[in-house]
């Protein structure tokens, strides 16, 4: 995995293409549409837009959609991935992410279709293969999810 400067980090925002190019997720398990105010080694923030038509919303629940608590918590792990990609500079390097101990994780507030969730994700403790980060994800200010988490970037794994 290549090193990078704290300084070296040319991006301070992640469109759905430079997501794409950093992450290898994709519909329907892509949880993000932008992240902005990235700080290279330190935080970022990921937007989710959070529509009636994704898949999980046809069973959970069908007369009342709630986006599931883990796949809150999955869009800040995403998020977190976008700023170590921007951070370690690497983008197109075929990495995989992987979820290594998710902790204080608490549910606050209902996600539901034509909410923008914020994805809020500060590192606690990275820099290289491994990082562990603190996020909240909120709706209009309201704190809706929170939890540490702690993840690991490596070579994905042959077929």
């Amino acid at each position: 995995m290549a090193e990078a400067s704290r300084e070296s980090a040319p991006y301070t925002e992640a469109d759905l293409r430079l997501i794409k190019r950093i992450l290898p997720h994709r519909y329907p398990f892509l949880f993000i549409d932008k992240v902005r105010d990235i700080v290279p080694f330190e935080s970022g923030v990921g937007i989710k837009n959070v529509t009636s038509n994704e898949p999980h919303f046809q069973g959970h629940f069908p007369n009342e959609p709630v986006m599931p608590g883990v796949t809150i918590i999955e869009a800040m792990a995403q998020t977190s991935a976008v700023v170590v990609g921007v951070s370690m500079n690497i983008i197109d390097a075929d990495l995989a992410t992987y979820f290594m101990g998710i902790d204080k994780c608490k549910f606050r507030r209902m996600v539901v279709p034509g909410d923008v969730l914020e994805l809020h994700v500060k590192a606690v403790r990275g820099g290289g293969k491994i990082w562990k980060f603190e996020g909240q994800a909120l709706v209009d200010g309201h704190v809706c999810a929170s939890a540490e988490f702690t993840a690991m970037m490596a070579k994905k794994a042959d077929d």
